[in-house]
C-alpha cells in the first residue's frame, strides 16, 4: 500500500510540473510590461519617423542649402538663406499673418460662444438651427472661397447690389483689389468657414455644466451675466482655450482661403508666411530660402504653444 501510494504521489507531483495545463509559464517565456508595450509602440513610431520625422529634418537641412526647382544639385550656404529671409519682409509678412490670425480667430469664436449660449438656452428649434449652422463647416475650403469670390466681386457682386439697393455707397467697391479692404475680407471668409466647429465644442462644453448650479445662483439672485461669469466660464475655460488654440494653429498656417481669394495681393496686404512660402518655392523656385522661411515659421507656432501650455499649467496650479 504504501509503495502504491508513493507511486500515485509521484504521478500527481508529475502532474503539476511546468507543462501542465493550468500551471505558470517557464520565466524565459515571459516578457515584461515595458517590452511588450514597445513592441505594440513599434510599428506606429515607425510609421511617424518614416512620415513625419526624416521629411521634417530632412526639409530643415534644405534651408542650410542653394537648392533651385529649375536646377539639379545644390550648395551648402550655412545660415545666408535665414539671414536672408529675415533681413528681407519677415516681419511685415509676420505682422499680416497675426492680423489674419488673430481675426480670423477671435471672430469666429466670439459668434460661436454666442451661438452655443443662445442653442444651449433650449430655444425652440435648436436642433434645426444646429443643423443649418454646421453647412458653411461641410463645405470644402476652396468652394467657400469661390462663393465668397463672387460676393465681394466688384461689378457682379452680391455684397455690392446689396449696399447699393440700400443706398450706403454709391458706386461698385472692389473690397478684394483694395490694400484697406482686402484683409477684412478674407477674415470675414475665413469666419463664416470656421464658426460652426467652435459652435458645436463650445456647446457639447455647455452641455456637461449641471443645471443644478443655474438653479443655485438664480436662487442666489445672480443674473444672466453674473452666472455667466460664476458658472460657465469656469467651467468652459478649459475647452475654450482648447478650441481657441487649435483654430489659432490652424489659421497661422491657413493657405486656400487666402490664396483663392487675393493670392496675396494687392501689393502683398494678404501675403502670409503660407502664401510667401508657396511663392518662394514655386514661383521663385528657391527650395532653400522657403524651407528656412518655414523654418522660422514654425517656431514661431512652437514658441505660441509653449507660451499656452505654460499659461494653462500656472492656471490648473
Amino acid at each position: 500500500m504504501s509503495t502504491l501510494g508513493t507511486r500515485r504521489g509521484g504521478r500527481g507531483s508529475a502532474g503539476r510540473g511546468p507543462g501542465a495545463g493550468g500551471g505558470r509559464p517557464e520565466a524565459g517565456t515571459r516578457l515584461s510590461n515595458r517590452t511588450f508595450a514597445w513592441l505594440l509602440l513599434a510599428p506606429g513610431l515607425a510609421m511617424f519617423a518614416a512620415i513625419i520625422v526624416y521629411p521634417l529634418v530632412s526639409a530643415l537641412a534644405t534651408g542650410f542649402f542653394e537648392q533651385s526647382l529649375v536646377r539639379p544639385g545644390r550648395r551648402f550656404v550655412g545660415l545666408a538663406n535665414f539671414t536672408a529671409v529675415l533681413s528681407d519682409e519677415f516681419v511685415p509678412i509676420l505682422w499680416r499673418t497675426l492680423q489674419f490670425t488673430i481675426g480670423a480667430t477671435v471672430l469666429p469664436f466670439l459668434l460661436g460662444l454666442a451661438l452655443a449660449l443662445a442653442l444651449n438656452s433650449g430655444v425652440r428649434g435648436s436642433g434645426v438651427l444646429r443643423g443649418l449652422f454646421l453647412f458653411p463647416w461641410v463645405i470644402p475650403g476652396v468652394v467657400v472661397s469661390f462663393l465668397w469670390l463672387w460676393i465681394f466681386n466688384a461689378n457682379y457682386g452680391v455684397l455690392n447690389g446689396v449696399l447699393l439697393k440700400v443706398g450706403l455707397i454709391d458706386a461698385g467697391v472692389s473690397w478684394l483689389g483694395q490694400t484697406t479692404t482686402a484683409m477684412i475680407a478674407v477674415v470675414i471668409t475665413k469666419t463664416w468657414a470656421s464658426f460652426p466647429w467652435m459652435m458645436v465644442m463650445l456647446l457639447a462644453g455647455l452641455q456637461t455644466i449641471p443645471k443644478e448650479l443655474y438653479e443655485a445662483a438664480s436662487v442666489d439672485g445672480a443674473g444672466a451675466i453674473r452666472r455667466f461669469r460664476a458658472v460657465t466660464w469656469p467651467h468652459l475655460r478649459g475647452i475654450a482655450g482648447i478650441v481657441f488654440l487649435l483654430e489659432f494653429i490652424w489659421n497661422f498656417q491657413h493657405f486656400d482661403t487666402i490664396y483663392v481669394l487675393t493670392g496675396g495681393g494687392p501689393a502683398g496686404s494678404t501675403k502670409t508666411f503660407a502664401v510667401a512660402v508657396y511663392e518662394t518655392a514655386f514661383k521663385g523656385f528657391d527650395l532653400g530660402r522657403a524651407t528656412a522661411l518655414g523654418a522660422l515659421w514654425m517656431v514661431l507656432l512652437l514658441a505660441v504653444v509653449a507660451i499656452y501650455l505654460r499659461a494653462e499649467r500656472k492656471g490648473s496650479e
